[in-house]
């Protein structure tokens, strides 16, 4: 799942314009983090996911590969 989850991360990151470091910086974690995650090398908490999720306005199903939209 977690493979999913990092190519639908940068895809919708890209789609709505943002870069790895306006994501980071709106999360306040580091841009490397984010670079991890969209890598698959990490994953992300539960928190953060539910931040992800608001601040690309995209489900949490969808980052997690349980749904296509």
């Amino acid at each position: 799942m977690e493979v999913k989850f990092a190519s639908r991360l940068k895809e919708v990151r890209v789609e709505n314009g943002l870069t790895c470091k306006q994501v980071a910086e709106a999360l306040h974690v580091s841009t490397r983090l984010v670079h991890f995650w969209e890598s698959g090398d990490r994953e992300c908490n539960f928190e953060t996911l539910l931040k992800l999720s608001d601040l690309l306005n995209v489900s949490i199903d969808y980052l997690l590969g349980k749904s296509n939209y």
